[in-house]
């Protein structure tokens, strides 16, 4: 009988839908939002009435990855289902290539409408960017080059960056909700792309949410460094305080979520809408709490990688469920590929189709990588850049200054001939129960070897007992380099 039921799921989730049959797709992603930042996650003081709903009533991954430990690199997964490196966005601040395939290009084919809404980090939102979101495939979008607070600033199509009053996810939801009716009323399917600016520091928040938090400045008093919303500089502050304002964001990023799943139902949307969360990376070192994983932002254990990830789809997913499978956002475009029957890209993908898991297959058939690429030789290199300096120029400001700039700019190169210093950096391989971590920087590596089923914190290396293991998956883990500096050469464009 689970033969015949597992059979008959596999049919259901992964036959291309008919044209009238296709769902409204709806992609969410918070910045900065670690896996344990959730009420379903066990998180002792965050409120999140709304994800926990969602958990509750749809599909809930345990374990759910960003593929980078840091936003601009696992959003360029996220659009390509490629891991980033391969189109050398290598960190914040670089973007992706304009020769890139996304899930908007994916599904116009489809006969989708396309809208991108909050931050972009992946190229500048101007007009005339080879890599704005309008580029990239999307019909409409408002948007930033970077992150975003409290009454935030941001460029409808292209055009010159306009204040918009408010709560920024309130705002960005109901931009995506004009999208989303507007699409309707065209009886076309749509793909609402809305990436929040929340919670990324610095933080700000309502009095009505700050007011659920007011008993962590007396809890915790450590000082921790952040950008000052007064200057837009470093500085320092007590914890508490800071965590007050991120939980109240992450509440204010909850209720929005919220207003707009109750729009869906009341437009009688929602039932064949696929409607996901996921974070772009773990906590930030100013709010980790340091439990239950090990690592933070920028870092490849667990907590700078394992995010939050639900999906909702009332169609297909009739009852709710957990699954320990573990899934990334290089699996996104893959899956979407799936749902719309559309071919997917010919070049390598680093993600899977996630509908057989959806339908209850309960195993990953290939492993996830993870790898923070070693950039100074890069830069030493001084390679001709991939796009235009000017084009790669943000207009859209923000509270953080960076090179006395309140605004953000993108580097691409083109990469300079592959030497062994390209394989540095830290990197990791997943496979099934086992992830072996490298840390490489000046031809001196340090392995770890971690069982994640039984130490999920990654508090006991097992490298020196199990050289095998150690052995076989760094085979894996350098082959799957190899692959990724021959698309970050460009090899993959010539397809």
């Amino acid at each position: 009988m689970r033969i015949l039921l597992l059979l008959f799921f596999a049919v259901v989730f992964t036959a291309p839908l008919e044209a009238a049959e296709l769902p409204n797709i709806i992609l969410m992603m918070g910045d900065d939002h670690g896996w344990e930042e959730t009420g379903y996650n066990g998180h002792p003081y965050v409120k999140t009435p709304v994800l926990d709903e969602m958990a509750s009533s749809g599909l809930k991954f345990d374990r759910f990855y960003a593929a980078h430990p840091s936003c601009s690199p696992t959003r360029a997964s996220f659009l390509t289902g490629r891991h980033p490196n391969r189109m050398g966005t290598f960190a914040p601040g670089w973007s992706l290539r304009p020769e890139e395939i996304t899930i908007a290009h994916l599904l116009q084919k489809a006969g989708y409408r396309c809208g991108h809404f909050g931050k972009w980090h992946v190229g500048t939102v101007k007009e005339g960017s080879p890599t704005n979101p309008g580029a990239m495939g999307f019909d409409e979008w408002v948007s930033h080059d970077n992150f975003f607070e409290m009454n935030p600033t941001l460029s409808r199509n292209g055009a010159t960056p306009t204040v918009y009053e408010g709560e920024s996810s309130a705002i960005l939801i109901k931009e995506a909700i004009r999208f989303i009716d507007a699409s309707a009323k065209e009886k076309k399917p749509s793909l609402t792309v809305i990436w929040f600016g929340s919670p990324h520091e610095p933080y700000s928040g309502l009095a009505e949410d700050l007011a659920l938090y007011d008993d962590l400045p007396g809890k915790y008093t450590k000082k921790v460094k952040l950008t000052s919303n007064e200057t837009g500089q470093q500085t320092t502050r007590p914890q508490g305080e800071v965590l007050r304002e991120r939980y109240a964001e992450i509440t204010a990023m909850d209720r929005a979520i919220g207003f707009l799943r109750d729009h869906l139902e009341e437009e009688g949307l929602r039932e064949n809408t696929v409607l996901f969360y996921c974070g772009d990376n773990g906590t930030s070192g100013d709010s980790a709490l340091g439990e239950p994983h090990r690592g933070v932002k920028g870092q490849v254990y667990e907590g700078g990688i394992l995010v939050p990830g639900l999906v909702e789809w009332p169609a297909r997913i009739l009852d709710p469920k957990t699954t320990s499978v573990r899934a990334s956002t290089s699996d996104l475009l893959p899956t979407l590929g799936a749902i719309t029957g559309q071919s997917l890209p010919d070049r390598p993908l680093d993600g899977i189709e996630l509908n057989p898991i959806i339908g209850g297959n309960e195993e990953r058939t290939n492993p996830l990588y993870f790898w923070e690429f070693e950039m100074s030789h890069v830069r030493k290199a001084k390679t001709e850049p991939w796009i235009d300096p000017a084009l790669q120029e943000g207009t859209t400001p923000l509270v953080k200054f960076m090179n006395g700039k309140p605004t953000r700019d993108f580097v691409n190169f083109k990469h300079p001939p592959v030497s062994d210093a390209d394989y540095e950096g830290p990197r990791a391989i997943i496979d099934g129960d086992l992830k072996l971590v490298v840390h490489e920087k000046g031809g001196k590596p340090r392995v770890e070897l971690f069982n994640l089923t039984s130490d999920p914190a990654e508090k006991n290396n097992l490298a020196d007992k199990r050289a095998d293991d150690v052995k076989r998956l760094q085979k894996r883990l350098r082959d799957w380099q190899s692959s990724v500096l021959n698309s970050v050469s460009g090899d993959d464009y010539d397809n």
